[in-house]
């Protein structure tokens, strides 16, 4: 089967990050034709103007909806697009050149009707967003699952970049409410579905996550909120390991507590493990500030996914109303 490929991008708000996004889509080395839409959510600050700019580079269709959140988004622009293969990037993220091209040699090689790629940092980024990368993708924070297919034995695609086929999207009905979580959920359904899913080495994209360090506990906290949802609805994807936040949380907690009574051993551990935190960081980024910044983004992304994930677990197990009772800011009506 032919492949032609419909480049979905939901935009809130976030006019330049979309000129930083068709600029590098611009740039694509893949020869063959494909098509970008852009779903502007019922935003403000359109990016009209923007894709305008664009329209004697690419073939590039926009619409205007009201705001729904960006998985009814992704939704609605599937359901306008042309192509038979969609894929799925967040309006912060920017594209190497060669992306289209490695994605459509995988899939003409090992067909897969839904695969994922990684995010990591370009050099043009600040030192607090690579720290925040290195946080969110290596393998001694999150396990890899951002990042390496060694990492995990069945990928699950963020939609950040993420490609679905047209029939998946038919049969699934592309992604829920749920927001964030939208795309494990969307991920989860399509295995029940009885379709496979893949990692794609060298498909890559530059994420740019232009967030505060309170914006980012913001991001990790909802992110803890709504995995034990998600648990309750696939209680066969539950795993031991989305504890570990919360572990960390607690013993951290509990550690410097007999620190201060002169019981300072198991304080060493951390010690331990902050120290390798900062020497990956540093091997990887070559830059002391960046694991310095390193070192605060792994903290905040524990206790704030940590904290969330009991919170969201103790109300679920203790509440017999639905989670879109009990959570009602993480649901898009």
């Amino acid at each position: 089967m032919e492949l032609y490929f419909s480049i979905v991008v939901p935009i809130y708000n976030r006019p330049e990050e979309a000129d930083e996004l068709l600029s590098s889509l611009a740039q694509q080395s893949f020869q063959k034709a494909f098509e970008i839409v852009i779903v502007e959510d019922g935003s403000q600050r359109t990016s009209k103007e923007v894709v305008l700019k664009y329209k004697e580079l690419l073939n590039i269709s926009y619409y205007f909806k009201p705001n729904t959140g960006p998985g009814d988004s992704r939704n609605f622009g599937m359901k306008k697009a042309k192509g038979n293969y969609f894929i799925i990037l967040d309006s912060d993220c920017i594209i190497p050149s060669d992306y289209l091209q490695n994605v459509s040699n995988y899939l003409k090689e090992n067909y897969v009707p839904c695969f994922g790629g990684a995010d990591t940092a370009h050099d043009s980024f600040t030192n607090l967003q690579k720290a925040i990368s290195y946080s969110m993708t290596s393998f001694f924070t999150t396990g890899g699952i951002r990042g390496s297919k060694k990492a995990v034995n069945k990928f699950q695609p963020r939609s950040f970049n993420m490609g679905i086929s047209k029939e998946v999207f038919e049969i699934t009905g592309g992604f829920g409410k749920i927001h964030p979580g939208e795309d494990p959920d969307l991920t989860i359904r399509i295995w029940n579905a009885g379709f496979e899913t893949a990692f794609i080495p060298n498909a890559a994209v530059f994420h740019k996550r232009r967030i505060s360090w309170e914006r980012f506990y913001h991001q990790v906290y909802k992110f803890g909120l709504v995995r034990p949802i998600l648990n309750s609805w696939h209680p066969k994807t539950k795993k031991i390991t989305y504890w570990f936040p919360t572990v960390f949380l607690v013993s951290f907690v509990f550690s410097l507590f007999l620190a201060v009574v002169n019981f300072p051993y198991f304080i060493y551990g951390f010690i331990l493990y902050y120290l390798l935190i900062f020497v990956e960081s540093l091997s990887k980024n070559k830059n002391i500030s960046i694991a310095f910044l390193s070192l605060v983004a792994v903290t905040i992304q524990f206790f704030g996914y940590g904290y969330a994930f009991l919170k969201a677990t103790l109300k679920l197990t203790l509440n017999n109303k639905r989670a879109e009772e009990l959570f009602p800011k993480v649901f898009f009506k």
